[in-house]
């Protein structure tokens, strides 16, 4: 299925050339996360809340600021957060209740690195315009962000 067939998520499939450790580091130790993602005060611990900031995106209604929270892990596999916008706008249209899902597999001397962003929905125009975007984003911008930090440690 590609995202074209599935108006509620974004799927983004990645090789990297680093092995699953390496990546695994980037997805879960903080200061990494800023440098490709946002900052914020991530842990790596079921049930912690914490706040990322990003930068406001007026066409989609996104606030800049991300409520984010751990909602599941697998050490080294699997990384499950959920997003909201920490300030939406106050009409309901940009309110979002988002789960991100980081996938790794070994392959080779890398990892096929899987994200699954769901929770879009696909009867508000707003969201609809935020999945492209995102869509777009998380392959060119966020991905690039990846290698380059990996690349460097």
């Amino acid at each position: 299925m590609t995202d074209h067939d599935d108006l509620t998520s974004v799927r983004v499939e990645q090789f990297l050339p680093h092995p699953p450790s390496k990546v695994w580091r980037a997805l879960t130790e903080p200061e990494l996360i800023a440098r490709w993602l946002m900052p914020g005060d991530f842990r790596l611990r079921v049930g912690h809340r914490y706040t990322m900031h990003g930068v406001p995106v007026q066409a989609t209604g996104f606030s800049g600021t991300v409520r984010a929270e751990v909602l599941a892990f697998e050490t080294g596999r699997m990384l499950r957060i959920g997003w909201q916008d920490a300030a939406p706008s106050g009409d309901g249209s940009a309110e979002v209740d988002w789960t991100i899902t980081w996938t790794l597999e070994p392959e080779g001397r890398g990892t096929r690195l899987f994200l699954d962003h769901e929770g879009f929905d696909p009867d508000n125009p707003i969201q609809q315009r935020a999945r492209t975007m995102m869509g777009g984003g998380w392959r060119s911008h966020v991905m690039r962000g990846l290698e380059a930090v990996l690349d460097d440690m």
